[in-house]
């Protein structure tokens, strides 16, 4: 009797243990996530600094509190500890097997604190990859990085992933983006008109930045340089270069001063051509052949617009 009674009562002290650990594991991770959190809301360094690291060490310090939570919870349950001790015992054998199983994981780790230490994005830096993915990094942790894209998705990455990708920053080290806005007109409109027109709006958008140097201002250099690119088959290009202080506010102002432009276009009389092209019938008696060839801004014997 007494040692059922006995056996019982480890086992309840075991088992009350466990639950004393999980407890306390859950609560400093608690706590440790509330501090984080009033020090990014209270904290004036925080909202001038890079948040990425103060990100990226909270996460180590709730990765650490479960390990070892996780150590106390298997050293107090004798077979377990019994289990480990044989394990350790072959380390080397052990070393070999962790070391395959987990290495994408340690991967992803060492790829995570390069990401922090070098800093190529950061937390709420505009990248984009692969011509196709573009968001906002949302955040940054020992695994993965979370981009958040312009449809309001959630793209997660693997930290190895992505350190191995070329990207596109737009706000390393410098915020401010220029915008190239390009737009054609016929060959039969005013070339000088279309770009006056182009830096008026460009320049009279509560967006655009004046990006000159104090040199330039002196040398005269206008605040929006509009030049003429390419002669293209049914147009000629004009390209107006728009500054703005950051990617939100260049992708507004581009949408803004195309319409705006588009309409002084229609008020002012330049037009903005569809694609055509002239084909000319040769007399039958000297060539039976039909001549097509592409004459950009002539008027031709007959018109096939599409």
């Amino acid at each position: 009797m007494n040692e059922l009674l006995s056996g019982v009562y480890q086992e309840l002290t075991l088992t009350i243990t466990i639950i004393v650990i999980i407890l306390l594991t859950f609560i400093a991770q608690w706590l440790v996530k509330r501090a984080f959190k009033r020090f990014e809301e209270n904290s004036t360094q925080f909202k001038v600094d890079d948040p990425t690291n103060y990100r990226f060490l909270y996460y180590a310090i709730v990765a650490l509190i479960y390990v070892t939570g996780i150590g106390f919870a298997i050293w107090n349950i004798p077979s377990l500890r019994h289990i480990a001790q044989s394990m350790l015992a072959s380390a080397g054998i052990l070393a070999i097997v962790l070391g395959f199983a987990s290495q994408q994981a340690l991967g992803n780790i060492v790829s995570g604190l390069f990401i922090v230490i070098f800093k190529p994005y950061r937390i709420n830096d505009r990248i984009s990859m692969r011509d196709t993915l573009r968001g906002v990094v949302e955040d940054i942790n020992l695994r993965h990085t979370i981009i958040r894209n312009f449809e309001n998705q959630r793209i997660v990455i693997p930290n190895s992933l992505i350190s191995n990708e070329i990207l596109i920053n737009s706000n390393y080290n410098d915020d401010k983006i220029c915008k190239l806005i390009t737009i054609g007109i016929s060959y039969g409109s005013d070339i000088d008109k279309a770009k006056q027109i182009m830096a008026e709006e460009v320049e009279s958008h509560p967006l655009n930045i004046d990006n000159r140097k104090p040199e330039d201002i002196e040398k005269g250099t206008p605040r929006v340089l509009v030049r003429v690119i390419a002669l293209s088959d049914s147009s000629v290009s004009i390209r107006a270069w728009a500054w703005a202080s950051d990617p939100p506010n260049s992708f507004t102002m581009e949408c803004d001063v195309i319409e705006s432009v588009k309409k002084r276009f229609d008020r002012e009389g330049v037009v903005i051509p569809f694609p055509q092209r002239t084909i000319s019938y040769l007399e039958p008696a000297k060539s039976g052949a039909i001549q097509d060839e592409t004459k950009p801004g002539e008027a031709g014997l007959k018109k096939e617009k599409r």
